[in-house]
Parts: structure tokens; C-alpha cells; sequence
């Protein structure tokens, strides 16, 4: 019995040979065997897709003819359009205050309703939940869908456009403000509310000029982002710049179309820098 306890208590000695060692060396770590398998199943679904679709891969090397026929038919450009066609003014101008105007409205509409989805100033959770919910909603619709509903109700023009972008910032910076409210640091909230203030006090004197900056800085952002949506908008008939690359397009005025193309790349170019200089001052503490 005692020979049997020994044997037990015994510390077993494992039989390690060279080869297994040299083999455990070498083997591809677990790291690298998840990015070879990630990186077979994007091949295998890239594969399928488009086998489904009846998609060449191939075809984006070897088809050039259709691109240089219409590399041919775009150059030069025709840059007369700009000052030959005082409506072109009024598209740009249009553009910008869907884009301006759309980004202000879902803007404020989304810091007003973020304290409704933030769990430190609306302690009922069905209200929160059910502005959560609006909030997911709106960011999952398409914002072309929203402009073919509401180009069926006020008709089509700029203003179904401004009305479609600001729904569309709502949805997309609803979230973002509730969790930057929710993220308040609870000094600022404990010292006004020990001194007997109620909760619209709360929002005014301790969470409005802690988010207040992000807000603006937001701002910023979705106007340079609404810009490019209003031109993509404006196809579809919310009117603006990107109406009257459409008309080019259809009445085959390729040299009209390259020069409308580049004039909203510079607008946008000095768009997204004006609203990237903004908001650097304003994140630094700067004057605007």
C-alpha cells in the first residue's frame, strides 16, 4: 500500500523528445491562425458574392475602352459654365444652406433629445429606451429613403432635402450626445445638487457647458459631411449642385459634367478645411 502511495505521490516526469520541441517552435502562432482563417473566409465570401452577382474580378483590369471613351468625351472641361451661367451660383447656394441648414436643425434637435436618452438626467427608462429606439431608427434609414417620402409630401426641392438631412443628423448624432451626457464627470452634478437645484438647473449649470464644446465641434463635422450628402441628394431631386450635374449627365454634357465635378471638389476641398480650422480652435480653447 505504501509502495502504491509513493507511486502516486511521485512527480511524473514528461517524456519530451527534440523533434516536439523543435516543431512547437516553429508552428504558426494562434494570432496567425486566426488572421489565415479570417482571411480565407473573406475569400471564400468575396467569391461567392461575386459569383452571384456574375462579377469578373478581372474586369477591373482588363476593361479600360468604355473609361477612355468617356475620359474623351469629358476633356476639357468646360470652365465657361461658371461664369457663363449665373444659375450655377444659385445651385452652390442652395447646396450649402441644405447642408447648413440640415446640419443646425439635426443638431439641435439631437442635443435636445439626447438628455431624454441619458440615464443621469431621465431616470425613467421607458422614456429613455423609447428615445434610444427613434434615435436607432432614424441612423438605420437610408437618407435617400427619407427624401423620396418626404419629396411625396412637400414636393421636390431644396427644402425636402434640408428636411432629409436633418433627420438623417439626427439619427447620426442623437447617440453620440446622450453618451457624451452620460459621460459628464458627477462632481460638477453632486455640487449643483447639493445645493438644492433642480434638474433643468442640473442640465443648465452643470452638463450644457461640459458638452456644449463637443456640440459644437459636432457641428462642425456634420456640416462637412452633410455637404457631400446634399450634392448626393440633389441628384435624386433635392435640387442644388447636385441637380445640375444630373441634367448634364442626362442631356449628355460630358464637358459641362467634368467641370461641375471639379467645382464641387474645391467647394467641398474649402468647406472641409474651414470646418477642420474651426474646429481645432474650438477643441483647443481658442477663439472663433
Amino acid at each position: 500500500m505504501s509502495t502504491a502511495i509513493a507511486q502516486r505521490t511521485k512527480p511524473r516526469v514528461e517524456n519530451s523528445s527534440p523533434h516536439a520541441t523543435v516543431l512547437a517552435d516553429h508552428a504558426p502562432s494562434k494570432a496567425f491562425r486566426r488572421r489565415a482563417t479570417l482571411l480565407v473566409i473573406a475569400a471564400a465570401f468575396y467569391s461567392f458574392t461575386a459569383s452571384y452577382m456574375h462579377f469578373d474580378p478581372l474586369m477591373l483590369f482588363t476593361e479600360f475602352d468604355h473609361v477612355v471613351e468617356l475620359a474623351d468625351d469629358m476633356t476639357p472641361p468646360n470652365m465657361a459654365l461658371i461664369w457663363e451661367t449665373p444659375a450655377l451660383f444659385a445651385s452652390m447656394y442652395a447646396t450649402i444652406s441644405m447642408a447648413f441648414l440640415g446640419s443646425l436643425l439635426g443638431g439641435v434637435l439631437a442635443l435636445a433629445t439626447s438628455f431624454f436618452a441619458a440615464a443621469n438626467v431621465m431616470p425613467n427608462a421607458a422614456v429613455r429606451h423609447a428615445m434610444r429606439l427613434s434615435m436607432v431608427f432614424q441612423r438605420v434609414t437610408p437618407t435617400i429613403i427619407v427624401l423620396l417620402v418626404l419629396q411625396s409630401i412637400f414636393g421636390v426641392g431644396p427644402f425636402s432635402g434640408m428636411v432629409s438631412i436633418a433627420i438623417g443628423t439626427f439619427g447620426m448624432f442623437g447617440k453620440l450626445f446622450a453618451d457624451a451626457v452620460e459621460q459628464v464627470e458627477n462632481g460638477p452634478l453632486e455640487a449643483v445638487t447639493c445645493v438644492g437645484a433642480s434638474r433643468s438647473q442640473m442640465v443648465r449649470y452643470a452638463i450644457l457647458p461640459s458638452v456644449m464644446p463637443s456640440f459644437v465641434a459636432n457641428m462642425f463635422y456634420a456640416f462637412d459631411v452633410n455637404m457631400r450628402t446634399a450634392i448626393g441628394l440633389g441628384m435624386f431631386g433635392g435640387g442644388g449642385l447636385g441637380y445640375e450635374l444630373y441634367k448634364a449627365g442626362r442631356t449628355l454634357n460630358y464637358q459641362d459634367q467634368l467641370a461641375l465635378i471639379l467645382v464641387i471638389v474645391v467647394a467641398i476641398a474649402l468647406i472641409e478645411r474651414l470646418s477642420d480650422k474651426l474646429r481645432h480652435r474650438l477643441i483647443h480653447n481658442e477663439d472663433i
